[in-house]
């Protein structure tokens, strides 16, 4: 019987988790990246799986390369979500080019390579989600700013554990042999697969929402933004586009995504999804007070894509739930 080694398990279920958090991104740049990323990453563990697993040794030399180039792809692809351009990308590409040298000339010099690759991108990534807050996703979809910062800072931080286990195994092997690395590989994964699986608990434990900061004083330029803003998403109906985010609002009002979040936040003391899921929420009511449309119906026509979400943020703004919106409504109706 064959047996699927757990490598290729891991990668599979990485990649699954990180297509699923990524849905509604728009930035075509990106997205290159991140199907190359995710291809690459479950290609990898097959490599090793068959390597470690099966004792196809003719792999080995392909192992190292295949995984100096995920770290540039991840750190490219995350980058792309932000609402700037990423320069110069084919600088990245020194990072598969020494490891191939190295595996070529000088292999000894392989592992400390890795090492300093996934430390150097797993920082870089780290920081960029630090920087700018929970608005650094600025090309996801607005419902998937946060699940999209997520996914980033847990690739970082796998990044960081892959790093030091691989110094670890490595100094393991050399102690005491190469027997005891399919179980340390093993061991690796496991706990790859235990910090994806509590990923996927952990952002609904804050609703998948994106948290405003602490509102300061607005000035009559943030009411200008706000008013702007508003009357952009209500003259097109943008708010009806699922796929919406902060970087296509802002390129339709002619603001730097930064400062028209900033002065949201500051004005109404809401962030951006929650700005726009007022006005989705106040046509959803509309909606259910004049028509027989299915609150289903009506959650897709207002721009939401998740029962889930639309229930939560319907009562965030209103206090009730779609039906009992309704059933209140109807009450209210005069009878003759």
């Amino acid at each position: 019987m064959l047996a699927i080694p757990l490598p290729f398990i891991a990668g599979l279920i990485f990649v699954l988790v990180l297509h699923h958090s990524l849905k509604g991104v728009e930035a075509p740049g990106s997205r290159r990246y991140f199907v190359a990323f995710l291809i690459l990453y479950a290609l990898q563990g097959v490599v090793v799986g068959l390597h470690l697993g099966y004792g196809l040794r003719q792999l080995a030399p392909i192992q190292p390369i295949t995984a100096s180039v995920m770290p540039p792809l991840a750190f490219l692809a995350f980058r792309g979500l932000t609402d700037a351009s990423v320069p110069r990308p084919w600088i990245h590409l020194w990072a598969p080019v020494f490891v191939a040298l190295s595996v070529a000339f000088l292999q000894v010099l392989v592992d400390p390579l890795l090492l300093v690759i996934f430390l150097v991108y797993g920082i870089a990534l780290w920081r960029l989600t630090r920087v700018s807050g929970d608005d650094v996703m600025a090309e996801a979809s607005l419902q998937r700013m946060r699940p999209a910062l997520r996914a980033a800072r847990l690739t970082a931080i796998l990044m960081f554990f892959f790093a030091l286990s691989d110094l670890a195994v490595a100094i393991y092997a050399s102690v005491a042999g190469a027997e005891g690395v399919p179980f340390a590989v093993t061991i690796m994964n496991i706990v790859a697969l235990a910090a994806t699986g509590l990923y996927c608990i952990l952002p609904e434990s804050k609703h998948g929402q994106v948290s405003p900061e602490t509102p300061s004083v607005s000035d009559p330029g943030d009411e200008a933004i706000v008013t702007r803003v508003a009357a952009i998403l209500e003259e097109t109906g943008l708010y009806k586009d699922e796929n919406l985010s902060l970087a296509k609002i802002a390129r339709k009002a002619g603001i730097p995504a930064r400062d028209l979040s900033a002065a949201i936040n500051r004005a109404t003391g809401l962030n951006v999804s929650q700005f726009v899921n007022n006005r989705r929420v106040g046509e959803a009511c509309r909606l259910l007070d004049e028509t027989r449309q299915s609150a289903t119906v009506i959650m897709l026509d207002v721009g939401f894509s998740t029962k889930s979400n639309f229930n939560r943020e319907f009562r965030r703004v209103t206090g009730l739930s779609p039906r009992q919106w309704r059933a209140r409504s109807k009450a209210d109706i005069p009878r003759t």
